[in-house]
């Protein structure tokens, strides 16, 4: 806390690297095993910096920016879901994503999983998913078989 936070730092995509607030290159290091990129200033640099106290406080004065592998995709995805027509979409989501969800935990058991292991687990989900697909195509036959548009099959009237 009281430094400067990541967005501070520029990030140049064509040299790849990070710039300070005192514009000084935070070069790429290396990858970690979680996927993110570290990009480490050089201590000697930043040793006279008159930001140093609001940028880092290690003993070594050395600045470590992380970025992961996939932020441009997470870029692209947040400015996506910023845009006007993003945000409409968004709000769609309570009326089909979350709704299924809901339905699936009250009505199917999704609450609690019944067994244990993935392939368990997996078993149960699609299971649901089918359950709530059947619901899904009997109500609309049935609609349409009201409103007259399709003659009623003995398959239709199984359903």
């Amino acid at each position: 806390q009281g430094l400067f936070p990541k967005w501070k730092f520029e990030y140049d995509a064509k040299r790849n690297v990070y710039r300070c607030p005192a514009q000084q290159e935070l070069p790429y290091r290396t990858t970690d095993r979680k996927g993110y990129r570290q990009y480490a200033s050089d201590p000697a640099q930043c040793q006279h910096c008159p930001l140093l106290s609001q940028c880092t406080q290690p003993r070594n004065h050395r600045k470590v920016v992380t970025r992961h592998v996939w932020e441009d995709s997470k870029e692209w995805v947040r400015s996506n879901r910023l845009s006007p027509s993003g945000k409409k979409l968004y709000r769609k989501r309570k009326e089909t994503i979350e709704r299924s969800f809901a339905d699936a935990k009250e009505l199917h058991g999704f609450r609690y999983c019944r067994l244990r292991g993935l392939p368990n687990v997996r078993e149960q989900a699609l299971m649901t998913a089918a359950v709530q697909n059947m619901k899904k195509m009997a109500i609309h036959l049935d609609h349409l078989e009201k409103q007259g548009d399709t003659p009623a099959s003995p398959e239709t009237r199984a359903l």
